[in-house]
Formats: C-alpha cells, sequence, structure tokens
C-alpha cells in the first residue's frame, strides 16, 4: 500500500483511481462498507483503489478547545486500510486553509484533478467542502458533469437501529463499555503509547506494571479495571506479541494519585522491561471499577480476584502476583 502526505503528491502514474473520503475514526462497520466497495468498485472498473483522509481531525481545527480523542490512531487506520486490500492511502494535512476549498474545488481539483478519480464512493451522510456545503446530491451532479462515476453506501444500522459511528462508541467508551465498543468497531478497542516510569508501587506489592499517561493516548474507556491484551513489537520483526494483561485507567485512589493514568501488569511476569517502548493496549472486558481499600491486604486480595477474573476473560491460564524480588525492569 502506498502513503503520502498530500494529494499533489500522488503520482500520474497511479490512475485512474477510485477514491473514498473520510477521518474513518474508529474504523467501524460502517466505514468498513464504504471501504469494501471501494476496493470492490475498484477491482470491476481496472482502477487502483484510494482513500483521502486528513490528520488531525477537522473538529480539532475549527473547535480548538474540544476535548476530543481519536477512537483510531492515525498508526492504527493505516495498518487497518491496507488489511482491507487499499492500494494507496493521503493522509492530508488539514488546517484551515484546506478548510476554504469549496466542495466544487474539493471535487475538480483534490479529487479529480490531483487523485486522478474516475469514480468516488461515499456513505450516503458524506459532507465535504467550505461549511459543510457538499453532501451526496451534490457529488452526484457535480459528478454527471465531469464523468465521474459516483457509488453511495447506504447507512448501515445495528439491530437496534442505530447507525454505526464513532460517536456511539465514543458514547460506549464512556460507560465502559468495551464489549458493546467491540460490536460496533468489528475488533476490541484500542490505545497507543510509550511506557513511562511510575511510581513503582505496585511492583513493591508484586503487580509490577507498564504506565502510560499524557493526552495522546487516544479515547480512553471510562475509569476502572479491564482485561485485555498488551501488545508489543517483536524486536527486529514486523510482527505482534499479544500478552494478557489486567489494566487499571484512572486517579489510584488508594495512593491519592493526582495523575490520570493507564497502567497494565503483564500477567504472572516478572521478567519484562518495557520502559520507552510503545506498546499498544486492547480493551477486552470491563471487570469493575476503581476502589478504595480498607487495607493492603484488602487491597491484595481485590488484586488476586483481578488476575483471575482477567485470565478467564482471555481464556488464559490463572496467574498469581509476582515476587518483587524477580521483577527485572529498573
Amino acid at each position: 500500500m502506498e502513503i503520502w502526505a498530500r494529494a499533489s503528491d500522488v503520482p500520474k502514474d497511479f490512475s485512474p483511481t477510485v477514491v473514498t473520503i473520510g477521518i474513518f475514526d474508529g474504523m467501524h462497520r460502517g466505514h468498513q462498507a464504504v471501504l469494501t466497495e471501494t476496493v470492490d468498485t475498484a477491482k470491476e472498473l481496472g482502477c487502483k483503489s484510494l482513500v483521502l483522509t486528513f490528520d488531525p481531525h477537522p473538529r480539532q481545527i475549527h473547535d480548538p478547545d474540544c476535548d476530543l480523542h481519536l477512537v483510531t490512531s492515525v498508526q492504527d487506520r493505516l495498518e487497518r486500510l491496507e488489511g482491507f486490500g487499499v492500494d494507496g492511502v493521503v493522509v492530508e494535512h488539514y488546517d484551515k486553509e484546506y478548510a476554504r476549498l469549496s466542495a466544487h474545488d474539493f471535487v475538480q481539483q483534490e479529487l479529480v484533478g490531483k487523485l486522478h478519480a474516475h469514480a468516488i464512493v461515499v456513505g450516503a451522510d458524506a459532507r465535504f467542502g467550505a461549511g459543510n456545503e457538499g453532501d451526496v446530491r451534490f457529488l452526484q451532479r457535480i459528478g454527471a458533469q465531469l464523468g465521474v462515476v459516483v457509488r453511495v453506501v447506504d447507512d448501515l444500522a445495528s439491530h437496534e437501529g442505530r447507525r454505526w459511528s464513532s460517536t456511539w462508541v465514543r458514547e460506549l467508551l464512556a460507560r465502559g463499555d468495551v464489549e458493546g465498543a467491540w460490536r460496533i468497531l468489528g475488533r476490541p478497542h484500542r490505545i497507543r503509547g510509550i511506557v513511562r516510569h511510575g511510581y513503582k508501587r505496585g511492583r513493591e506489592l508484586g503487580f509490577p506494571t507498564a504506565n502510560l499517561y499524557g493526552e495522546n493516548l487516544g479515547e480512553l474507556p471510562a475509569d476502572g479495571v479491564y482485561a485485555g491484551w498488551l501488545i508489543r513489537q517483536v524486536a527486529g520483526t514486523k510482527a505482534a506479541e499479544y500478552l494478557p494483561a489486567a489494566i487499571s485507567i484512572g486517579l489510584n485512589p488508594q495512593f491519592g494519585a493526582e495523575q490520570r493514568t493507564v497502567e497494565a501488569h503483564v500477567l504472572g511476569r516478572a521478567d519484562l522491561n518495557l520502559y520507552d517502548e510503545a506498546i499498544a493496549i486492547d480493551f477486552i472486558e470491563y471487570l469493575r471499577p476503581m476502589m478504595k481499600m480498607n487495607s493492603v491486604e484488602e487491597l491484595l486480595s481485590q488484586m488476586d480476584d483481578d488476575l483471575r477474573r482477567s485470565a478467564q476473560a482471555l481464556g488464559v491460564p490463572v496467574s498469581h502476583r509476582v515476587n518483587p524480588a524477580e521483577v527485572t525492569a529498573r
């Protein structure tokens, strides 16, 4: 899959194309239907399939005070687009100047002119151009004028009748419903970050953790304890290693923490040194809310139960707290 930083970088010999446009934040089932139609149409017409997406998210430019975090990082978005068999992706830098393009110029100059579109595939709710003036009807009219095929993928809905959307995913994550989010996404919700040094309290209790914190982790589920997978790159390869983990999110009430963190304990492992390593975390099941215990003994008992329930949720053997003296990471 070819990747370009702007539409003007796409070479003329990468043509003709079938283009789809969108943020594709979440890459949920609705997005997947649009991408499937794009790839299938490209094969049918003997074209290249091409995705035009944007970074940063337009809402972050038009409403800089909004507290918006991406459901799916750009890295994960690109990996999943490649998995769909897309031939090329443009990750266009979105700013206020780009946003001033009229709907007409966006189609004629960007999609047809720079991206060599022979056909365009969009969802029924697609909007584009300055002030979101362009919609499906406009696209069909201008497509007829320019000799461009336009295909529209109808809105897809769940059995409840609600349209699949990133907004819905965010609502579910805000309630800690990672299993509901999985149903919309078609896969577990994932965040990414760099492992940082923490206070090492978990290590002293036999639960060493990989700590993530900061503004760029992505859309975090509600505070609580979860079962999930810690994913790391296998050194020197493109392969990924999935490690079963118990994960906590929030302000640690037991120790009066002031910073919201994500802490992942890999079940039964004392030999991992993940500091400064880029990792991902997939959330599989919500276990319980964050709680302050009456004693260290009560806390240890609860954490032992978290390990047991995490192992059951992930289908791996039950493990126990590790010997603090055997923890190798410093």
